[in-house]
């Protein structure tokens, strides 16, 4: 029997962690590991309690959550909680700076219970999810492409088959997609995808897709 997906949530707002947390204990596969109120807080509470996901708003008091997501991501030992942002308007450049600092997702704070439970399963798993929009086209309209001239040199070190696998994962297709596009297998995909990230020192999906546009290789 697999373990239960731990979550945690760090939001400044009580009533609101509540109601998380009442969903959360709702599902026999997830398991609500406790909440915190500030930036700082939810550091000590993610990593003392090795939860698996975290959900973080973004502004709160002490830190906010892209300083809690980057001492959390650099303290961890191990596998390192995966973090899906929470916030009020999906054009929030702060949502950029999250994802570069690691998170694995962003959803708007007004998001369906059913989806939101889907989406922490869905970053369990390895997955990215930005709502309501696709993650390309959010990014996209966060970072001016316009001027940029591509830099093909930022992945100059991944092998041919890593570049291919690259733009495609950068224009937000799934492992089964990428798969069938590639004619590999998914677990193929999957190292490719791992090996890609390593090379490029990121820890995301999302963060592939963003590198992608910082570097004028999509528009």
């Amino acid at each position: 029997m697999k373990s239960a997906i731990r979550v945690a949530i760090a939001d400044d707002q009580k009533l609101f962690c509540s109601g998380i947390q009442m969903l959360i204990e709702s599902q026999l596969d997830l398991e609500f590991v406790g909440a915190a109120y500030d930036g700082e807080a939810i550091v000590e509470l993610a990593l003392s309690q090795k939860a698996d996901i975290v959900l973080m708003d973004i502004r709160m008091p002490i830190a906010n959550g892209i300083t809690a997501t980057e001492i959390i991501r650099a303290k961890a030992l191990g596998d390192a909680p995966k973090i899906i942002i929470l916030t009020t308007h999906e054009r929030d450049v702060a949502v950029l700076q999250a994802i570069n600092a690691g998170a694995s997702g962003f959803l708007l704070k007004d998001a369906n219970p059913a989806f939101l439970l889907e989406a922490i399963r869905t970053v369990h798993g390895g997955q990215s999810v930005i709502a309501p929009r696709d993650s390309v086209a959010v990014i996209k309209d966060l970072i001016p492409t316009e001027s940029k001239r591509a830099d093909y040199a930022a992945i100059s070190h991944l092998s041919a088959r890593e570049k291919e696998i690259f733009l495609l994962a950068a224009r937000g297709l799934s492992n089964s997609d990428i798969a069938t596009t590639a004619f590999i297998s998914e677990t193929t995909v999957k190292s490719h995808v791992s090996n890609i990230l390593s090379k490029l020192t990121l820890s995301s999906r999302l963060q592939i897709v963003a590198f992608a546009y910082e570097n004028g290789l999509l528009r």
